[in-house]
């Protein structure tokens, strides 16, 4: 492990490639270009070091190298989370720099998930559809270097078989534990439960003492004399949860269900968070396109909020990072927007459908002057500015 204090990351920006430390500081002028472009080329960072001759120089390393608290961090190291309440609270208010960059969440909501993962708090991640909430999850479990498991709660047609297990009658009885009994009883696992307001209510009863921190244990059997299984030391619950009247397949979930969890809100991205998030992840996609694909989805999520919504749904910033790949893959914005965008609206009502309202809005970005124009340009300004 190097004690080395300066991580540096690597961003295409036009023909430049800007190198900036764990920070957030830009030190391209202390790195020559042929190590900034070779670095990015090669998906690395760039590690600060010194000789023997007390020289500092820069090297190239693997992308999974990170910096906690000054340190530098190989990937093929562990980082272990501290007890000592000194060197948690050093963790934990340095622990910004262990987010992901393509992850677009505020300094503050990350230290209060990492604050309560290292507490062995229950967390649940909310927030519309589509706005990293599985990314942050699985970004705070890469984060702490825990044994983690992954279960899809929503996609779960047998709850007990998911997180119990199975009776066999084959020759003899028998019983096979779910992979899920296997996470709970390992020391300091990280556990993400998604979709977890879309599970069955089943898997809700059973989860019950499970994630009460009164009781933590785990019920084989509906029989109040039915062998327990204690929830191993350590060991975080990590939910992620759509809720809101507007998620037509989710239920309303119970609310001693929810008491059992600290809250975590994922914010909607502003078109500019939008366009910086899209810009990381397509440095080779034009500007221009990113930036009318992040204002195009911004522009439906405010108008299905307003008082006056003529459409009911807004884009996520899922669709807009599809988008962004369909254009990545040759496609042009006309081209995405027709199969990715105009589908989520309905037709109905001619001129006046919510998808004649939204091709008014990709309009302005697409038209350049050469083909027929479905609506007027008075008729466009008419939608954007109301």
């Amino acid at each position: 492990m190097s004690n080395q204090t300066i991580l540096a990351t690597v961003e295409k920006s036009g023909n430049r490639f800007n190198a900036y430390d764990q920070n957030g500081n830009k030190i391209t002028h202390l790195i020559s270009t042929d190590v900034r472009k070779m670095a990015f080329e090669n998906g690395e960072k760039i590690e600060q070091r010194v000789n023997k001759h007390g020289k500092t120089y820069w090297k190239r390393v693997p992308a999974e190298t990170i910096a906690v608290g000054g340190t530098i961090v190989g990937s093929d190291e562990m980082i272990e989370v501290p007890t000592d309440h000194e060197e948690v609270l050093n963790f934990i208010h340095n622990s910004y720099s262990l987010k992901p960059k393509g992850l677009m969440m505020k300094e503050l909501k990350w230290k209060y998930l990492v604050r309560s993962a290292v507490r062995g708090k229950n967390i649940m991640m909310t927030g519309p559809a589509g706005c990293g909430k599985t990314m942050a999850a699985k970004a705070l479990v890469n984060s702490l270097s825990r044994p983690d498991y992954y279960f899809n709660l929503g996609a779960t047609q047998d709850p007990r078989s998911t997180l119990i297990g199975n009776t066999h009658f084959e020759g003899k009885t028998y019983f096979s534990e779910s992979l899920f009994v296997k996470a709970i009883q390992t020391p300091n696992a990280v556990i993400l439960l998604d979709e977890l307001s879309r599970a069955h209510p089943d898997a809700w009863n059973i989860l019950m003492t499970v994630l009460d921190y009164g009781q933590r244990y785990l019920r084989l059997d509906e029989q109040d004399d039915s062998p327990t299984i204690k929830v191993a030391e350590g060991v975080t619950f990590v939910a992620t949860a759509n809720i809101g009247n507007e998620y037509t397949s989710t239920r309303v979930m119970d609310k001693a269900l929810m008491d059992r969890f600290m809250i975590v809100e994922m914010d909607t991205l502003t078109d500019v968070e939008e366009f910086e998030l899209l810009s990381y992840m397509f440095p080779n996609v034009s500007s221009d396109n990113l930036k009318a694909i992040s204002e195009i989805s911004h522009l439906t999520r405010t108008e299905s909020k307003s008082d006056t919504a003529r459409i009911s749904t807004g884009l996520s910033t899922r669709s807009s990072v599809e988008m962004s790949g369909l254009l990545y893959d040759g496609f042009s914005l006309e081209e995405a927007a027709e199969v990715l965008i105009y589908p989520n609206f309905s037709d109905d009502g001619g001129l006046e459908s919510e998808r004649t309202f939204v091709k008014q809005l990709v309009q302005k970005y697409c038209s350049d002057g050469t083909e027929e124009e479905l609506f007027s340009e008075q008729e466009i300004d008419e939608v954007t500015n109301s």
